[in-house]
């Protein structure tokens, strides 16, 4: 197993040598778009909720906005990830130590039908049926038993700019809920459901098989869908419901369209307590917010509503206004595991009966969800390379919304199998280290190089490098440069590539234009190695010139000065960044040294009257990454004492609280 993940090394990833200038040649919008719609999808779907299936038929038209004729096409098939225990998914699942068991009755698959293609410009003429020779690709581990992606050779080469119409029918079956999709009762959430196209880049085809550790990527497009479903569900979806037409047999089928998107995802659930509210600000497009609640959620949909506009009002103001009329946010079921999900026009969140607003977790899942509607839903990166480009800009500005628009949250310990939750009020969470995830990224901060493709690295920590190390270097970078120069780079970013396929270096290129500066030192570091960040203190020490002079001052009770001081700091890690030293003396007074943090180690020494009494690495935390914190001070008087006082005090009232609790329900 190890080896077949782990072989060729190349396979499957562009982005070798140097960079192209776009990801496609003609990525342009086409007249009267925002986005070069050359994935256009018409599907019709049917949920048959007594056998658990889905059985559809659809039309797409493809175009060729790369630079290359291509003899061939690739289709997604993700479902069958959950087919067998022989995909690449599966696999990788078990390799970290979390298999999903499936039997034959909770297996989730995707088959084809038919598929036949044509050239557009032969519209009318004869379909050409290559469903007989298509086969399996595994361009990423050589798995000849993964089935998420299908190859078909073409009657003929298209070329760039030709447009391809596919025909195709397939029948998949829906699994109890894996990966944030599936059932769950009468509860339906349906994502990455239909045979899909895959992105053709000047580079070659960027289509890899289904990673368990990576998400999607797709071109823009109209999708134009039409869901059957039973009369008594409501349904929510990526896009706008156009109609909905009662059938004879007990079904209702919602006509639903959304323009300039790369995905569609939908929900459906006879359960769901429908809620409307619209989003206004001054300067902003309204926009209108649809919620979709578990009945026992209902007293929380205030909480939802605000969180999104949060997020709505700071993407605007700050970066784009958000790129679409309406957004649906699904409260997911009860143990579906559905919830913190993006797709375009449509978000899960999550929340439980029990939800203390002191947590802030109803909050901090919404906003993340709805700043992934700007980064990767408009912005579209390729999550399974780079995965960093979406999540981790998702979370650096999910916890600068949070600390802008909400009060401090809490930590919060969850007793009696999760049900009753008790918030510990004695310690307030923080953007700089909770909201960036800091403790996770201390647990393997070396373990993988961001640079490296996303689906390569470890299935445990992949997480690790596109969540909390990005939302670090950025928050880093904030303090290093300022908000000003981070927000107008994200901004300027975000404007020359929405509905686009920005790669990495375009990121970085635009960060250093807005910045003025160069900045390679800084990414080549935290994007292109793996280096850890620690500086500390290593030797401290403050005593009398005169040794004589200050046993006589101390007898007679005066000031012994005067004193020498000599700080010694030093790099502990590989990573390098300049950052201020501070001594803080007995009188009050300080001395700040600035130190580039090249060298190993540099020493500081001063001669004052009064006594030193503390030092300190990087006072105001401007360096982020810094795995140790506990390292960068030191005073001259020991304090262990008090620090221990004053949190076993502050543990002995939570114990306390805690025991009366469990006395009172006992």
């Amino acid at each position: 197993l190890a080896l077949g993940l782990l072989s060729a090394p190349g396979a499957g990833v562009r982005g070798q040598g140097a960079p192209s200038p776009v990801a496609q040649t003609f990525d342009q919008p086409i007249a009267g778009a925002r986005s070069p719609r050359n994935a256009n999808y018409t599907l019709d779907a049917t949920l048959d909720v007594a056998r658990r299936r889905v059985t559809g038929r659809g039309r797409i038209r493809w175009r060729n906005i790369s630079g290359n004729t291509t003899a061939d096409l690739r289709l997604h098939l993700y479902w069958n990830a959950w087919r067998d225990g022989n995909s690449s998914w599966m696999r990788e699942r078990a390799l970290a130590g979390a298999p999903v068991e499936r039997d034959d009755d909770t297996r989730g698959a995707i088959d084809l039908e038919s598929l036949r293609v044509r050239r557009a410009d032969e519209a009318g003429g004869a379909w050409h049926d290559v469903l007989p020779g298509a086969r399996f690709l595994a361009p990423d581990d050589g798995n000849v038993l993964d089935r998420t992606l299908l190859g078909v050779d073409l009657p003929e080469p298209l070329a760039p700019g030709e447009t391809l119409e596919i025909d195709v029918a397939w029948a998949s079956q829906v699994p109890p809920t894996v990966a944030r999709t599936g059932y769950r009762g009468t509860y339906y959430f349906i994502a990455h459901w239909f045979p899909k196209v895959g992105v053709l880049e000047d580079r070659g085809w960027a289509a890899h098989q289904f990673h368990a550790a990576t998400e999607f990527y797709a071109d823009f497009g109209v999708y134009d869908v039409r869901l059957t479903v039973p009369s008594t569900f409501v349904v929510g979806a990526s896009g706008a419901e156009i109609t909905r037409t009662p059938g004879p047999d007990g079904t209702t089928t919602h006509h639903y369209r959304g323009e300039d998107l790369h995905d569609f995802a939908w929900a459906a659930s006879p359960d769901f307590v429908e809620r409307r509210e619209t989003f206004s600000s001054p300067g902003l497009p309204p926009v209108e917010m649809r919620l979709l609640l578990q009945p026992d959620h209902g007293g929380q949909a205030a909480r939802y509503f605000a969180a999104m506009a949060a997020a709505l009002r700071s993407q605007g103001e700050w970066f784009l206004p958000y790129a679409y009329d309406r957004i649906t946010i699904v409260d997911p079921a009860f143990g579906s595991r559905t919830g913190g999900m993006e797709y375009p026009m449509l978000i899960t969140a999550g929340t439980r009966w029990w939800q203390p607003e002191a947590s802030g977790e109803l909050e901090d899942v919404t906003v993340h969800e709805a700043m992934h509607q700007l980064w990767q839903g408009v912005v579209a990166s390729n999550e399974v390379e780079h995965a960093w480009m979406d999540e981790g800009l998702a979370t650096y500005t999910t916890a600068r919304i949070l600390e802008e628009a909400f009060p401090p949250a809490h930590p919060v310990v969850r007793l009696f199998g999760g049900f009753v939750p008790i918030p510990i009020r004695a310690v307030t969470l923080r953007r700089e280290t909770d909201g960036n995830r800091l403790p996770g990224y201390r647990l393997a901060p070396d373990r993988d190089v961001p640079a490296a493709p996303t689906f390569r690295a470890w299935p445990t920590t992949a997480g690790i490098v596109s969540y909390n190390k990005t939302a670090l270097w950025l928050h880093t970078l904030e303090r290093y440069v300022g908000w000003d120069v981070v927000r107008q780079t994200l901004r300027t970013y975000a404007e020359r590539w929405r509905f686009r396929h920005p790669y990495p270096e375009d990121f970085f290129a635009v960060a250093t234009e807005v910045a003025g500066r160069d900045l390679s030192w800084f990414f080549d570091q935290v994007y292109r190695s793996a280096r850890i960040f620690d500086y500390g203190v290593q030797t401290f020490a403050s005593s009398p010139v005169d040794v004589a002079a200050a046993r006589a001052s101390e007898a007679a009770a005066r000031p012994a000065g005067p004193y020498r001081t000599v700080v010694v700091v030093r790099r502990f890690g590989e990573g390098v960044f300049p950052v201020e030293v501070v001594t803080t003396f007995d009188d009050g007074d300080s001395a700040t040294e600035q130190w580039t943090g090249a060298e190993p180690w540099t020493a500081y020494e001063y001669v004052r009257d009064a006594r030193a009494a503390s030092v300190a690495v990087d006072p105001r935390h401007v360096l982020l990454l810094d795995v140790n914190r506990t390292n960068n001070t030191m005073t001259v008087a020991p304090r262990a004492p008090e620090a221990a006082t004053a949190w076993s005090l502050r543990w002995l009232v939570w114990l306390q609280d805690l025991l009366l609790t469990y006395g009172l329900l006992a």
